[in-house]
């Protein structure tokens, strides 16, 4: 796997919901829809963006942020793109 993707839902009430989804490849829906896509092959972010607000372009810092909420996936992601 190389792409570690999240895709932000806001509801009607104001709650948002996070979807993740790891894959080998993108398609243009994932590029249109994910508001986050990190490539780990090539350690870069090839979106980060939420509601228009920019989360930064510092690869480190979003990997520590999604490794306190996803630390298993992020290992595995790290270990499978040495």
């Amino acid at each position: 796997m190389r792409y570690f993707a999240i895709t932000y839902i806001r509801k009607p009430n104001g709650q948002v919901d996070e979807q993740a989804l790891i894959t080998k490849s993108l398609n243009n829906s994932d590029l249109q829809t994910c508001n986050v896509i990190l490539d780990f092959k090539e350690k870069k972010i090839i979106k980060a963006s939420i509601d228009g607000n920019i989360l930064g372009t510092d690869w480190a810092k979003l990997i520590e942020y999604y490794k306190k909420v996803y630390p298993d996936n992020i290992e595995a992601l790290e270990k499978d793109n040495q």
